[in-house]
């Protein structure tokens, strides 16, 4: 198992590629926090139960990751818990798209309000960020050992209509991923991101069928991902496999982002 004994945090773990992410890490061999809000409590707690069941490992650890005291005491809580922190996959995220619109003799104008902005900068890049930054302080404490870091990013960093904040949110991540390999390294901690296409999560079960079969036809592969998918590309980073790999950014987008 290539992630035995090792600890781990996954932030929106609850639900979505987060989940998939907490299955397959425990899969192999890892004991996880599940970290999500506490309204996703009912979730995480099924979650929890599910792994103990099965053998496994895992805590529900609830943060809102925008809260920099709740990510701290989410990080302390784990290492209490567990004893250490290897692995951190940041993965929580939200949209709130520009979905006001205002018609004009020039057509539809959308536009996004500083509420739409500030919600979701302050969960994808900031949460982000503050999760990086207290997850890193056990991990330096373990050098040489170090640990691994994977965040989450988006095809979505090539930009769609309505979605600047969710788009800029993402593009941040790729340029956070890029620092903190760079300011981590000497610590020897690893730090990537990938950046997944349409997949099937509890974000996109909303879109309307006809919809999702169009956009699924715009994709190369013809389809949404499985989280699952997602989660694969997550546990290859955190793992040894992946220890000369840092700043990275993978898309793993069914070929979406090839062409023009």
């Amino acid at each position: 198992m290539r992630l035995a004994n090792k600890v781990a945090i996954v932030t929106g773990g609850a639900s979505g590629i987060g989940r998939a992410t907490v299955l397959k890490f425990v899969s192999e061999g890892a004991k996880v926090a599940i970290a999500d809000i506490e309204g996703q409590a009912e979730l995480a707690n099924k979650l929890v139960a599910q792994v103990q069941a099965a053998g496994g490992s895992a805590m529900f650890a609830p943060a809102n990751v925008a809260n920099r005291s709740q990510v701290e005491a989410m990080v302390e809580s784990v290492v209490k818990q567990f004893g250490r922190l290897d692995i951190l996959v940041a993965n929580a995220g939200i949209t709130k798209d520009a979905f006001t619109v205002r018609k004009t003799k020039e057509g539809e104008i959308k536009k996004m309000s500083e509420e739409q902005w500030d919600a979701v900068l302050n969960v994808n890049l900031k949460g982000t960020w503050l999760c990086c930054q207290a997850a890193a302080l056990p991990m330096i404490e373990q050098k040489p050992q170090g640990g691994k870091m994977s965040l989450t990013a988006s095809f979505g960093i090539r930009g769609n209509m309505g979605q600047a904040n969710y788009a800029a949110s993402k593009a941040g991540i790729v340029g956070l991923t890029r620092t903190l390999a760079l300011e981590f390294a000497r610590f020897n901690v690893n730090v990537n991101c990938i950046a997944p296409g349409a997949t099937k999560t509890p974000m996109t079960a909303t879109i309307p069928a006809d919809l999702v079969a169009k956009l699924s036809d715009a994709i190369p592969l013809k389809r949404f991902a499985e989280p699952e998918e997602m989660a694969n590309v997550h546990a290859f980073l955190v793992s040894d496999e992946a220890s000369y790999i840092t700043g990275q950014c993978i898309f793993v987008d069914g070929g979406s982002t090839l062409g023009v």
